[in-house]
């Protein structure tokens, strides 16, 4: 399937390529990035990163890393068509990580006279959820990590596919607000859910890079004789198993200099018994709503809910994982000339419905997040940002480690946009 991609991709490209010369299109080339040094010290375990139960991307102790080094091309036409590669590089606990994230083409046509506009979108692509990834390769403008939820979106959720998104634009109908659906057709996500399964709800700034594969934690249900034991040692979240469709549908209100109010349904599709290489298909659905609101004297409010179920199965159809989830946060950002303060609270949980031996996937915990970001200059930003985590996980029981569980980081990072 990704050969068939690329093979499209190029395929389309040339004819992009051709189509331009013979129309004399003007083409833009436009490059931006953003570039993450942090100094961190962190209180807690072993990283899930590095197959841990530590809610974080790093290690117990003090680290100096390149937290980020993300970069977009693109190739922008005047018809509305554009070409876009997104890739980021990581160097985490002695680890360098590079990859694509992101990689598509794009069409945005031009509104009709009732105000009617299309856009579409084909590739690699994160579906429409995230409030808080805004910034070039999906960074985060107002916080260092993101929430447990869209930490959880970065790391699993990812397709290969189309989006169709059709828009009413309230300007040419003296209305106030915009009104936008989408749908997003997809394959390339079945193994989604294992992750946020086996190690839990995180906050990072990690993205999982395509073909790339995240370790899993030690736990009993993996040791031979057990019901998991075929299950390999890491988990490839975006590759295709079944050759089924999942989608994305979305609506939103945009309300003119106000804010936003946008719902959405997730399902993947994939069949929860369905197995090869030690890779299993997950049933994985979930809703999310999301609002982001101008309140008085130039407070953002930004808030986020996410919930929905996993499944996987024995190849003869016993639930092997049966789980619910919930995530939810909400944030408020104020900026002051050079200044901008932001305070993130959330809570999250997953219920385990399952019986399987020695593989319990409960949690429930909560989070809080304050950070201070000074503009140096037009590309410079100094942050400085706290994140507490308490949670409850007796999975963590299987290496020795506390149920309950308080983990706290606090990082000084240098970001340069370009």
């Amino acid at each position: 399937m990704q050969k068939l991609f690329i093979l499209i991709f190029l395929y389309t490209s040339a004819g992009l390529s051709v189509f331009n010369h013979a129309n004399a299109f003007e083409v833009e080339t436009v490059f931006h990035g953003v570039l993450d040094v942090r100094a961190t010290s962190t209180d807690s375990l072993t990283s899930y990163t590095q197959g841990g139960y530590g809610k974080f991307a790093l290690d117990n102790g003090e680290t100096l890393s390149l937290a980020q080094a993300g970069g977009e091309a693109s190739l922008i036409w005047d018809n509305g068509i554009s070409a876009h590669v997104v890739a980021n590089a990581y160097n985490n606990d002695n680890n360098f990580d590079i990859g694509i994230t992101e990689a598509y083409l794009k069409y945005t046509g031009l509104p009709n006279e009732s105000g009617y506009r299309w856009q579409s979108k084909l590739g690699i692509f994160y579906p429409r959820i995230s409030l808080e990834n805004n910034a070039y390769a999906w960074a985060s403008k107002n916080t260092l990590n993101s929430s447990s939820m869209n930490t959880w979106i970065g790391e699993e959720v990812r397709v290969l596919g189309n989006e169709l998104t059709l828009t009413r634009l309230g300007k040419f109908n003296k209305n106030a607000f915009d009104v936008s659906f989408s749908l997003s057709t997809f394959v390339n996500n079945d193994p989604s859910g294992s992750l946020l399964s086996w190690h839990g709800w995180t906050i990072s700034n990690r993205q999982t890079l395509w073909t790339e594969r995240i370790k899993l934690p030690a736990f009993r249900a993996r040791m031979e004789g057990y019901d998991l034991y075929t299950q390999a040692s890491k988990s490839d979240p975006f590759i295709e198993l079944d050759d089924r469709v999942g989608a994305h549908l979305r609506a939103e209100v945009k309300f003119h200099k106000k804010g936003a109010l946008s719902a959405g349904y997730y399902n993947n599709n994939a069949k929860p018994y369905i197995v090869e290489y030690g890779q299993y298909g997950w049933k994985t659905r979930f809703t999310h709503i999301d609002l982001r609101w101008l309140l008085p004297k130039g407070f953002v409010l930004t808030s986020q809910v996410l919930h929905g179920d996993t499944l996987m199965q024995s190849p003869n159809k016993q639930d092997v994982v049966n789980n619910d989830y919930t995530s939810g946060y909400m944030a408020i950002t104020k900026r002051v000339k050079a200044h901008r303060f932001t305070a993130r609270v959330e809570k999250f949980n997953v219920k385990d419905n399952d019986t399987t031996l020695g593989d319990n996937n409960t949690e429930r915990g909560k989070a809080a997040t304050l950070n201070y970001t000074y503009r140096l200059s037009k590309p410079w930003f100094i942050s400085s940002e706290f994140t507490w985590i308490d949670s409850y996980r007796p999975a963590r029981m299987y290496t020795n480690n506390p149920i309950d569980l308080t983990e706290r980081q606090l990082t000084l990072a240098a970001r340069y946009f370009y």
